[in-house]
């Protein structure tokens, strides 16, 4: 369901940097988008939540009071809405949290018939149960005290220069960032890596480096003149002086504000978001030779020694204004700064395992104040989302065995091939486009590679090891392993069909660099695809998400890729114009949505999820009515079929979203909000007369102002 390039119909993933947020609710895009693979969503009860019991539309959930064209989210979710309070334990609530706390639920059991198993020495099964453990056992991790995290602070206390400087800031390069298939552009060490396919050289892995440096989501809560932003940023700084006290430093206040002020600099050298989404200006080759005298300051040699990179020669460098923005601050910004700095991203980063009162202090700071969560998820829950960060694929391979069977597998990828199909007519039909573009456009449809439930092959974790008494060195080593994983593989052979995603996670990917997509198997169920459900609900709700996902390939970022993976124009000027003017319009729809008094949506930001909701739509609805084969649908509660798709598709969004985690998702995510997401029908023609939507009516649009692009 992830509406733009390469990301996530759910937003951002959980970095292992971020350790210590196993214990919070990381991001507002990851909750209010997914539900919860950041968050390890608990299976909490809520109420009033559409279950599996129900096959179609929860007519119960809508608010037949309210005039569709007038507010179509509350006319289809506004009972529920009425009904539906939030636990304090989230951010959010919503048809998303519902299955991923099946999901959770269901891997909580898997792990826990491990821990009981035996499982020889080394095997997954021992790797996933000892991990588990580690985490579960609070003991072992207060009486271990900082003991773990000492011998790391003592390195960056015996600092004297910028040579050793260099060096401790190339230890903490990880394989933390990937902008395109899970929208992280940055990371809280100062640089991140990303290893995929290279941007000219489709065929053999590259080494992408993007700007990092800052624990709060995104620059703008450095910068940003709102009154809320402001009163954050206190909050934050004293949080930085706590966490340092906790941790055993003294003159805490003075060190929390040199952090603060560090970071607020680097804030200023990163690229906003909007910006990262374009894919040109990402495209940027650097030789190793070319950042001492690009990005003067650091010492790069000695930088990318530590980093284990000293033999890489290229790399692609997605922010070069942050890049050298940063360099120079590592050379004029004092070197207590720096370490402060650095052991300060040190505790915070590990807070989940390390004593409770670091970690209930992040979560007071990250999850109440940054996000208005009171309470934190039970530590079983967070136990499998540490579990999942890690091993996830060893636990995927057992979840999809379990519950994922053939025949499920077969009908989502029918689905998918008549979505498909429906794409090819559609982009047949446009009057706009030059036959030329036509062909290059069913050209990437006719070799998109689809994942299905799971994938072929699973990641190899014979590498990483785990002891069932060391949760923090479990953590650095997965930390570790992936980064060795990830730069074993530069200059090697793409694998195309590689997942970016676990079967267990409720979420769907478009895969640019690799023209694929994926759809694990914890989303291909109901709510969003019943097979004991009409099929114009199931095209309503997982065949949008389908649609969404294939039209990744050609949103203002899949434009910018040919079907090989390849950043290529293969557009005319003429129709590239067309495609722009259409797009624009739809930035201009959304940048007029106003969720709080000071804040709108940003229309440039969430563009590539818009066009990829207004596409999946349409196909999705084209893909249905050829499904019937001139069969006559059937009605259900007294809905006509069209109704039922439209509704599945509204019914899909329904949330409810605590303010702070609002705002951050607005701030921060390149998907907007549930609400807005379903006014998408005001652009599809058919929407208009199957609920009566007339001219006078709030989200009425004229044919000539709703926008049409595939």
């Amino acid at each position: 369901m992830n509406m733009r390039t390469g990301s996530s119909v759910l937003g951002r993933k959980m970095t292992k940097a971020a350790w210590g947020a196993a214990c919070i609710l990381l991001s507002a895009s990851a909750m209010a988008q997914s539900g919860a693979q950041a968050q390890g969503t608990a299976p909490t009860k809520q109420k009033n939540v559409q279950t599996t019991t129900q096959h179609g539309v929860a007519v119960s959930h809508m608010d037949k009071s309210v005039r569709p064209g007038d507010d179509w989210y509350e006319y289809a979710n506004g009972a529920w809405l009425k009904q539906t309070t939030i636990p304090p334990d989230r951010g959010v609530v919503g048809v998303f949290s519902v299955l991923a706390d099946l999901s959770t639920k269901r891997t909580s059991a898997l792990i826990e018939e491990m821990s009981k198993s035996n499982a020889p020495s080394g095997s997954n099964e021992r790797k996933i149960a000892d991990l588990y453990n580690s985490y579960m056992d609070e003991a072992a991790i207060e009486k271990a005290g900082l003991a773990p995290i000492k011998p790391h602070l003592a390195a960056i206390a015996a600092i004297q220069d910028r040579r050793d400087l260099s060096r401790a800031l190339g230890e903490t390069l990880r394989a933390d960032v990937d902008p395109l298939n899970n929208t992280n552009f940055h990371t809280s060490n100062l640089f991140g890596l990303w290893v995929a396919p290279g941007f000219d050289d489709y065929q053999h892995y590259n080494a992408y480096l993007l700007q990092g440096g800052i624990e709060l989501p995104d620059r703008e809560y450095y910068l940003s003149d709102n009154a809320k932003m402001q009163a954050l940023r206190n909050e934050y700084q004293a949080h930085i002086a706590r966490m340092l006290k906790l941790a055993g430093f003294d003159d805490t206040d003075a060190r929390g504000k040199r952090v603060f002020a560090l970071e607020t600099a680097i804030a200023k050298t990163h690229r906003k978001l909007e910006e990262n989404e374009d894919i040109h200006k990402a495209n940027n080759n650097w030789s190793q030779a070319d950042f001492a005298q690009k990005a003067p300051g650091l010492d790069w040699a000695e930088y990318f020694r530590a980093a284990g990179l000293g033999k890489q020669q290229n790399f692609d460098v997605w922010q070069p204004e942050a890049f050298t923005g940063e360099s120079a601050l590592v050379a004029s910004q004092p070197i207590d700064a720096w370490k402060d700095w650095l052991a300060f991203h040190l505790i915070e980063d590990n807070a989940g395992a390390l004593p409770k009162a670091l970690a209930e202090e992040r979560f007071s700071f990250f999850g109440k104040e940054l996000s208005g969560v009171t309470q934190q998820r039970p530590r079983w829950q967070r136990g499998v989302n540490v579990v999942n960060a890690a091993l996830g694929d060893a636990v995927g391979q057992v979840y999809a065995k379990r519950y994922f069977p053939p025949q499920a597998k077969a009908e989502a990828q029918a689905m998918v091939k008549n979505l498909i199909a429906a794409y090819h007519k559609r982009i047949q039909a446009l009057d706009w486009m030059n036959p030329e573009t036509k062909k290059q456009a069913e050209a990437k449809l006719d070799t998109l590679y689809v994942g299905v439930g799971y994938p072929e092959t699973w990641k190899d974790y014979s590498a990483y090891e785990v002891k069932r008494d060391d949760l923090f060195g479990n953590l650095w080593r997965s930390d570790m392993w992936e980064l060795h994983r990830a730069t074993g593989r530069l200059g090697t052979n793409v694998d195309k069909h590689e997942w970016s995603m676990t079967p267990q996670t409720v979420n769907a990917v478009n895969l640019p660099l690799q023209n694929a997509l994926n759809f694990p198997a914890a989303i291909l169920q109901p709510p969003f695809f019943d097979a004991k459900a009409p099929a114009a609900f199931n095209y309503g709700a997982i065949g949008t998400v389908i649609g969404h996902e294939i039209s990744h390939t050609f949103d203002n970022e899949g434009a910018a890729f040919d079907a090989q993976g390849r950043v290529r124009n293969w557009w005319t000027p003429q129709d590239f114009a067309h495609f722009e003017a259409a797009t624009q319009k739809l930035v201009d729809q959304y940048n007029a949505y106003q969720p709080f008094p000071d804040l709108h949506i940003n229309g440039k930001q969430t563009l590539g999820e818009n066009i990829a909701d207004v596409a999946g739509i349409s196909a999705a609805y084209d893909g249905y009515h050829a499904s019937l084969n001139g069969k006559q649908a059937p009605m259900q509660d007294g809905l006509t079929p069209d109704q039922q798709f439209f509704l599945a598709y509204g019914q899909n969004w329904a949330q409810k979203v605590r303010e702070g985690a609002s705002r951050q998702q607005i701030m921060t995510d390149p998907h907007s909000p549930g609400r807005y997401r379903s006014y998408e029908v005001r652009n599809i023609d058919a929407w208009y007369p199957a609920f009566d939507v007339k001219p006078g009516d709030k989200l009425y649009l004229a044919p000539e102002q709703r926008v049409r692009i595939w």
